[in-house]
């Protein structure tokens, strides 16, 4: 089995602000004790928790874009090492509160701005965003310990969400002409109305792309944003906010707040116009009963059991490579990836082979470079989670085909990637969200009742499909209870398509993001009639029986006309 530690080469340092230690942790081949090769008092050359992972220069002048005023502080370290990161300032309901007041203000002036100019700053940011993606990067495999493939993902997620908003700005939230009752008589237009000040809950999984791209459509359509970003990942959705600075957005437009979800997130509930949550299905429940209480709307992105089905004519080695990242992509601490595949009979040996070898020779690593194939989970708490799902479906009577261990030699919360067989409904991880680096195969003969299997349950977010019959694939996509589904992907065809609206059916979720859906949500249609010549009421003497007479001539007329 071939999980291979990559090591940085050479100390990168782009900038001042950052740096990467010269000596990785040693790590012993796979396999062996994972004790560390040089024991002794914490020493920064020998223990990567001694010192700071992040210049301290740069952490403040992250942090300084926070609004927090409690004078309590939390520490963050990263997962690739466990060395500390920072310690976060802590923000009460007072800074809730005064971060309202100051997007209120804020938002009064730029409902003003004319729409030319907020694409405009919509396409600075853009190219900030591919100019300084090192840097964007770098802080995001630092808190994430993701990969740095998957790391790139983010820039180039909001880069490409950026320039799509900036360009259909008009076509989405342009004054609109529609059909008035009386053609020619009665003009009616639909304008787009900001909703105000919009809160937004980001996690902590892709914590650039999740803290910025919900809030862009927003601040295109005329709003204020207070947001409340995941306290594992507070820097990289700082360094976010500090960019739309740069691009020219008016800094009291985008208010960034800090806090537990119990606290701070309810504050922000009780006080915002609209919400944006993504996060569990649990949390998205309580956030919908509190809009609910105060009748504003809400979009929720929440959790999912994925299924992937490879039909019996599917390309075996496409649908290999495609199950690999389907499953692995950020350690499979992404929304949309997968955790239940579908196989048919006819293929089943043959696609599993191929998916267990490409499984087996992936690279882990807690390294900055680029080459590694996937990297650490998160927290303990969710390394914990994984580890419980894997050893109760194991003792279930389960196959791991692959993986199935964590790997601290590596760092503090890796776990191999995992591949199980004979996984039934007894198993916690057959119906419960595992959001990790593990996946469960199943056999099916029927395409039918494959269909049915992938819908069971009460999720509903991402599906994926391997078929060289594109129409056959779309036709059943069009039976699969999922709000995106993937053709001969996993979930880059629907997510970087942003033109297209991305989000949940059943208990995933609410509400879309991307897309018009993704923008419209952000405001209140208002509708605007002119009348001219002639009124609603009798004329000219008329008495009301011969008004409802002429009324109900002009009905008929009017459908034989073809008019809608």
């Amino acid at each position: 089995m071939i999980y291979q530690w990559v090591a940085t080469e050479t100390p990168v340092t782009y900038s001042r602000y950052m740096s990467v230690p010269e000596n990785p942790p040693n790590v012993p081949a796979a396999g062996g004790s994972g004790r560390p090769l040089v024991e002794g008092p914490a020493d920064p050359e020998h223990d990567p928790t001694a010192s700071y992972a992040l210049e301290p220069e740069y952490v403040e002048r992250l942090t300084s874009r926070l609004l927090a005023t409690s004078g309590r502080t939390v520490r963050v370290e990263t997962p690739l090492t466990g060395a500390p990161l920072a310690h976060i300032p802590q923000s009460t309901d007072g800074d809730v509160e005064e971060a309202f007041v100051r997007a209120r203000r804020a938002q009064a002036i730029w409902a003003r701005t004319s729409l030319d100019e907020r694409a405009a700053m919509l396409l600075r940011l853009h190219d900030l965003v591919l100019e300084r993606q090192d840097e964007i990067i770098d802080l995001t495999v630092w808190e994430s310990g993701k990969a740095r493939k998957h790391a790139f993902d983010e820039p180039l997620h909001i880069a490409l969400t950026a320039r799509y908003y900036a360009r259909t700005a008009h076509q989405h939230l342009d004054t609109q002409r529609k059909i008035g009752v009386v053609p020619a008589l009665t003009r009616v237009e639909v304008n787009r109305v900001p909703k105000g000040v919009v809160g937004i809950i980001s996690p902590w999984n892709y914590p650039f792309t999740m803290a910025l791209c919900d809030g862009l459509p927003a601040l295109l359509a005329g709003n204020a944003v207070v947001t409340k970003p995941d306290s594992q990942t507070m820097l990289t959705a700082l360094l976010g906010a500090r960019l739309l600075d740069e691009a020219g957005f008016p800094k009291d437009l985008w208010q960034v707040v800090a806090g537990p979800g119990s606290q701070v997130g309810t504050s922000i509930v009780t006080r915002a116009d609209y919400v944006c949550f993504t996060g569990s299905t649990a949390t998205g429940k309580i956030i919908a009963r509190q809009c609910a209480e105060r009748l504003i709307g809400c979009s929720l992105e929440l959790g999912g059991k994925n299924p992937l089905l490879v039909l019996r004519d599917a390309d075996l080695e496409k649908a290999a490579e495609g199950a690999v990242r389907a499953s692995f992509s950020n350690a499979g601490q992404l929304c949309v990836s997968m955790e239940r595949m579908f196989v048919a009979d006819q293929v089943y040996d043959r696609f599993v082979e191929r998916f267990v070898s490409r499984t087996k020779a992936m690279t882990l690593g807690a390294s900055m470079e680029w080459g590694n194939d996937m990297g650490s989970l998160i927290s303990q708490a969710q390394l914990d989670t994984v580890v419980a799902h894997v050893d109760d479906a194991v003792a279930k009577g389960a196959r791991v085909l692959a993986g199935g261990r964590a790997r601290p030699d590596l760092g503090p919360y890796f776990y191999e990637p995992t591949i199980l067989e004979g996984v039934t409904p007894d198993m916690t991880c057959f119906g419960h969200e595992t959001f990790g680096p593990v996946i469960a195969l199943y056999r099916f003969h029927d395409e039918a009742d494959a269909i049915a299997r992938a819908n069971e349950g009460e999720y509903g977010l991402n599906g994926s499909i391997y078929s060289q019959d594109g129409d056959r694939a779309r036709a059943i996509a069009r039976e699969i209870r999922c709000g995106t589904v993937n053709v001969n992907e996993a979930f880059g065809a629907t997510f970087a398509s942003i033109d297209s609206p991305m989000g949940g059916m059943r208990e995933s979720g609410m509400g879309r993001r991307q897309g018009s859906e993704g923008v419209h949500r952000y405001t209140e249609s208002q509708s605007v009639g002119t009348q001219r010549l002639i009124r609603f009421a009798p004329m000219l003497g008329m008495s009301d029986e011969t008004y409802a007479k002429v009324m109900t001539a002009n009905l008929k007329f009017m459908k034989k006309l073809g008019r809608a």
